[in-house]
């Protein structure tokens, strides 16, 4: 009976492992979780009574007020850390947003739409749009933008890049400029998620595209664009070389973005990635595969240093 049962169970391992490998396959392309799928609908239908209510999002000058305030007698040691003591966020129901991410990191939440209905993405963009910081949405589709378009009109779509932004602030915050460099027109999804979170988050960006090793000269020959840089960010697939070189020929840090693109034995980006990862460039550092958006922050971060 014992051998009966340990052999079910293996077959009941063995069943989802191939299921895994089904759905990995597939993208994640995971189906959505009915109970909290039926807790939004509820949320939805329900009055704004019923709903969770938050704090208007507090501006870095009021927290500045409230420590003066304090320093000139005007407010209690008490008071002023009751009104500091939660820093406010919305519960939307299906999302929690952020409203004081930009306070603490520098940057606002960004908004991943990659399994979020248009209804959703929406939604926490109308509730981020009273504050005066950037939008960012990623891995957006048309659908999301045209549900976007009916809370903020001023909403942009970059449909190469998949992104949706909203542009309040235009002020340049960081020191210098950011390079963004693709191997091959291939990688520009990735190497433009990358150029508009830059530009969102406030950087000068320049562009080095179709640049890839199959064909070097066409990067020396930029080679005075490329020394200006105080970031690069290297996206590539394939066997993912490119960094590398470009590693060795700056003395500024070098991000690599390693793509799904490529043949069979690329394995969706995990030959560069590895290839990356085992870079001799010293100042090369990577990060996950199609990841444009987290090289870009990293890059916004290294640039305000």
């Amino acid at each position: 009976m014992a051998g009966k049962q340990r052999a079910d169970q293996s077959k009941r391992q063995s069943k989802n492992r191939v299921l895994e490998l089904y759905h990995f396959k597939r993208g994640f392309q995971f189906a959505p979780d009915p109970h909290k799928f039926a807790h939004y609908e509820a949320f939805r239908r329900s009055g704004p009574e019923h709903r969770v209510q938050c704090r208007p999002a507090m501006t870095e000058d009021q927290i500045r007020q409230i420590l003066s305030d304090h320093r000139e007698g005007k407010l209690s040691g008490d008071d002023a850390l009751e009104r500091l003591r939660k820093l406010p966020f919305e519960d939307l129901g299906f999302a929690n947003v952020d409203h004081h991410r930009s306070l603490r990191q520098g940057f606002p939440e960004t908004i991943f739409g990659a399994g979020k209905s248009p209804e959703q993405v929406a939604r926490i963009v109308e509730s981020m749009a009273g504050n005066s910081h950037n939008i960012l949405v990623t891995r957006a589709t048309g659908e999301h933008f045209q549900s976007v378009l009916k809370v903020v009109a001023e909403a942009e779509f970059n449909p190469l890049a998949r992104t949706i932004s909203v542009q309040k602030d235009t002020t340049n915050r960081g020191k210098g400029s950011i390079m963004v460099i693709s191997a091959g027109t291939s990688d520009l999804p990735v190497a433009e998620e990358a150029v508009v979170t830059l530009r969102i988050m406030g950087n000068s960006v320049d562009t080095l595209y179709d640049v890839g090793v199959a064909g070097l000269h066409r990067l020396l020959d930029r080679r005075e664009r490329l020394l200006k840089a105080r970031v690069v960010i290297v996206v590539a697939g394939m066997e993912g070389a490119l960094p590398s070189v470009v590693g060795g020929l700056v003395s500024a840090p070098v991000i690599a973005v390693p793509t799904s693109v490529g043949y069979g034995a690329s394995f969706g980006g995990l030959a560069a990635l590895l290839g990356m990862l085992n870079s001799c460039a010293s100042n090369v550092t990577v990060v996950n595969i199609d990841n444009g958006f987290g090289a870009a922050m990293v890059a916004s971060l290294i640039n305000r240093v």
